[in-house]
């Protein structure tokens, strides 16, 4: 079928979705809604198109009645049979919901009222992960299986039943109001699971309000604390920080908060609390393990080895540190070590916040890729088997991080984007990397087409070794497996033909100084619009036009 992909953004879901499409044998194409003055300039441009069917899976702006009159036109919306309303996710999170969907149904005048193509629910974690995590995870899945369903129905030429029509399987449903900031003020009497829930459910944006020592900031990422601080604190006062991440005393227990953002007219960028919040009357305290940086644990003779980033992003100091966690594992008399992102995050490199935020952004860029590089560096360099674990979506310097490893596997269902795109050339010994796994001329299209590939795919043209089941506690066990398969000898084995095939031939410093030649006029030349296209990201700005790898070609 000839597919367009109508949406505000090429975001994950949308990436994952063009992906299925594409190996599927579909046509398919991108418009990003946007870039459309009107919606007749809109329509002209679908008219040229002439779709077979319009799916949007990310999607904010109204379709025009010419376009959904003329052309099956469905829209994936993040709830359950019979919610609507543009806030569906921070109202699951903040009602506690044990249970909650994702359905596929045609655009119609009215927002999310129109006839269901499909339908997929799911129970919701507990505890409640961050909104993002859980729109890229279970939400994400289940709408891959809608879209699935709308792909046979309309091959079928099978049509959509009305809403009411349909059994609810997630009582209480209707519609729900837009969820601005205020509706997301913590109140500091109240327990810390509550507050915890509260940023949760704002997470990315609009973000939780809140006044901590006089001033008024946003906070992300939050945790129950698991040790309650020495003394009494009044709620709201901040009790103690570990790295980046800050406690803060609530009227029953304690929250620790990883990012934070000034909160003044505008929101400030989201950077590590620790950076934003006053530590320096708070004493130190262990950070709870759901919001460590790193955690390793030793299983006979593997090495596991846990890292995580708040949406992916890796400042300088915390490159450092990881590099230095690597480096301590390695030290351990194991035979294999396994680095992994969480279930929610893996990596997308440099963090471009901390950049901007910087008193001069071009200095920060430079010490955060030369960081960058070094973790990279070790991980290729250790003498143990090393295994890197895509758990979740990379990006750019994330996926190298990853591609220096000795064997590199992959959750199925996860996206990667192998390439850069932000204005810079790029480091993390990729001019090694990349082609050593897939060929030169197979590394030239992957990092100069710029698109995402899923994992499946990246197994078969080799960036990737192998990919485990989608569900987490399925890929947990399978990781175990094939980890503990690769201290022995027969296990070993069969890398070690690809291993030699894969070794650098040329010192890696060699890589690296021709990266960093090229980065070097990037960050301080800025011949490609780093700076611009970097506070366009942050800002997110909308964008001017589709790229031109995104369309029908």
């Amino acid at each position: 079928m000839k597919i367009l992909l109508l949406v505000s953004a090429f975001n994950g879901l949308t990436q994952r979705v063009w992906c299925h499409l594409q190996d599927g044998g579909h046509d398919v194409g991108v418009e990003l809604a946007p870039t459309f003055d009107t919606p007749e300039a809109l329509t002209a441009a679908v008219e040229k198109i002439d779709p077979d069917l319009i799916l949007a899976p990310f999607l904010k702006h109204r379709v025009p009645r010419e376009v959904w009159d003329r052309w099956t036109t469905v829209v994936v919306h993040p709830g359950p049979v019979g919610d609507r309303g543009p806030s569906s996710l921070d109202h699951a999170i903040l009602d506690g919901r044990d249970r909650w969907g994702v359905t596929a149904l045609s655009a119609v005048e009215e927002m999310d009222a129109g006839p269901v193509w499909a339908t997929s629910t799911f129970a919701m974690p507990s505890p409640p992960v961050a909104k993002s995590a859980l729109y890229n995870g279970l939400v994400a899945d289940a709408a891959m299986r809608c879209v699935d369903t709308v792909l046979r129905m309309v091959s079928e030429g099978e049509r959509p039943v009305p809403a009411e029509e349909l059994t609810r399987e997630v009582p209480g449903t209707g519609e729900l109001p837009l969820l601005r900031r205020a509706a997301f003020e913590l109140d500091w009497d109240r327990p810390a699971a509550e507050l915890a829930r509260t940023i949760a459910a704002a997470d990315g944006a609009p973000g939780a309000p809140a006044t901590v020592g006089g001033a008024r900031v946003c906070l992300f990422d939050a945790a129950v604390g698991d040790e309650t601080p020495e003394g009494p604190a009044a709620p709201g006062t901040v009790v103690g920080h570990d790295g980046d991440a800050v406690a803060i005393a609530t009227g029953d227990g304690t929250l620790w908060v990883g990012y934070a953002a000034t909160l003044a007219e505008r929101r400030g960028t989201k950077l590590p609390a620790s950076w934003v919040l006053d530590v320096s009357e708070a004493h130190y305290l262990p950070v709870p393990k759901a919001l460590a940086e790193s955690v390793y644990e030793r299983e006979g003779d593997v090495g596991y080895l846990t890292i995580r980033s708040y949406s992916g992003a890796m400042h300088t100091a915390q490159c450092r540190r990881l590099t230095t966690a690597v480096e301590k594992a390695l030290t351990e008399d194991t035979r294999v070590l396994v680095v992994r992102g969480t279930e929610h995050a893996f990596s997308n490199g440099i963090h471009l916040g901390a950049i901007e935020a910087a008193d001069d952004p071009a200095a920060e860029a430079w010490a955060n890729i030369q960081a960058i590089d070094d973790l990279c560096e070790t991980i290729a360099r250790a003498d143990q088997l090393t295994v890197a674990v895509f758990t979740a979506n990379a990006g750019a310097g994330g996926v190298m991080v990853g591609l220096c490893a000795d064997v590199v596997l992959a959750r199925d269902g996860v996206v990667l984007n192998p390439y850069y795109d932000m204005g810079i050339f790029g480091s993390e010994l990729h001019t090694w990397t990349v082609s050593a796994r897939v060929g030169e001329e197979a590394a030239d299209r992957l990092l100069g087409a710029k698109l995402p590939i899923e994992a499946v795919a990246a197994a078969q043209q080799g960036l990737v070794d192998s990919v485990g089941p989608r569900d987490a506690r399925q890929f947990a066990e399978w990781i175990t497996e094939r980890a503990r398969s690769l201290t022995t000898r027969e296990g070993r084995r069969s890398f070690d033909a690809a291993e030699e095939r894969r070794a650098p031939t040329r010192p890696l410093s060699y890589y690296r100084t021709i990266e960093l030649a090229e980065m070097a006029r990037d960050i301080f030349d800025d011949r490609r619009g780093f700076a611009a296209q970097r506070r366009d990201f942050l800002r997110k700005a909308a964008p001017v036009e589709t790229p031109a790898r995104l369309r029908f070609a």
